[in-house]
C-alpha cells in the first residue's frame, strides 16, 4: 500500500489549500505504464472517498491540461526567453559552495535537474532568479510564485481547473520532497476564486507565512 495526497482548492484566505491523504495499492516499477496504472488507482480510491473528478498534474497524466501543467512542460518567460519552471527552479538554487548556476536555464528540464553541481556543491541556502533573492522559509514559497507568476497570464483559461474537486501529482512523495505542482495548482484555483492571484504574486514576499498567504496585511485584500 502506499499514501499520496490529494490537494483541494478550498478558496478561504485563512485556508488556502487542504490536503487529504489517499491510502491505495502501490504498482512497483519505473514504466510509464505503471505510473498510469498508479494513477488510476489513486484515483479510485480518492473517488470512494468523495474527491472525484481529480487532475493529475504530471508528464504522466491522461488529460493534455495536466501534462502542459507539469513543471517540466510549463515555461516562463524571463530576460533571456522563454524557461522551463523545472530549469528555472533548478537554476536558482544557492548552494554554501556554489551557485546560481544560471547555465542551467538554458537546459531542457530533464538535464536541469540531473545537473551534478546540485549535489556536489553543499547545502541549499537561498534562491537566486535573476538577482530578485529568496530564503528558504517559508519553504514553498519561491517555488510557488515561480510557478504562479508563469501561469498569471492565463487566468481566464485556467479557470477550467474549478471543474476538478483535487488535484494529484503521482511522482511527489511528501516524505521525500516539499515542492508540488499539484499543490500549487490547488493554490492558483483558491487564489483565481478570491480574485487574488495578481495581488498575491505582486506581495509573495510579504505575505507568505508558515505555507500559506497572510492576507490581512494586505490592503488591497482586506475585503477577504
Amino acid at each position: 500500500m502506499a499514501s499520496r495526497p490529494v490537494f483541494t482548492a478550498l478558496g478561504d484566505p485563512s485556508h488556502l489549500v487542504k490536503e487529504v491523504m489517499v491510502q491505495f495499492a502501490w504498482n512497483p516499477g519505473f514504466a510509464p505504464i505503471q505510473k498510469k496504472k498508479n494513477i488510476l488507482a489513486m484515483h479510485e480510491a480518492a473517488t470512494r472517498l468523495g474527491l472525484a473528478p481529480l487532475l493529475e498534474v504530471s508528464t504522466k497524466s491522461e488529460e493534455k491540461l495536466g501534462q502542459r501543467l507539469s513543471a517540466f512542460n510549463l515555461k516562463i518567460q524571463t530576460e533571456v526567453g522563454e524557461i522551463s519552471i523545472e530549469s528555472a527552479y533548478q537554476g536558482s538554487k544557492v548552494f554554501k559552495s556554489g551557485g546560481p548556476f544560471t547555465d542551467i536555464y538554458s537546459k531542457d528540464s530533464r538535464s536541469a535537474k540531473k545537473d551534478e553541481r546540485l549535489l556536489q556543491s553543499g547545502p541549499l541556502v537561498a534562491f537566486d532568479y535573476f538577482g530578485q533573492k529568496w530564503p528558504l522559509v517559508p519553504k514553498t514559497a519561491f517555488y510557488d510564485w515561480l510557478y504562479l507568476s508563469a501561469l498569471a497570464p492565463h487566468q481566464d483559461f485556467l479557470r477550467r481547473l474549478f471543474d476538478y474537486k483535487g488535484f494529484t501529482d503521482i511522482e511527489f512523495n511528501p516524505e521525500k520532497s516539499i515542492n508540488c505542482q499539484a499543490r500549487t495548482c490547488a493554490l492558483l484555483v483558491s487564489l483565481l476564486k478570491l480574485n487574488a492571484l495578481d495581488d498575491a504574486l505582486l506581495f509573495a514576499k510579504r505575505f507568505y507565512s508558515n505555507g500559506r498567504l497572510g492576507f490581512v496585511q494586505s490592503k488591497t485584500l482586506k475585503r477577504y
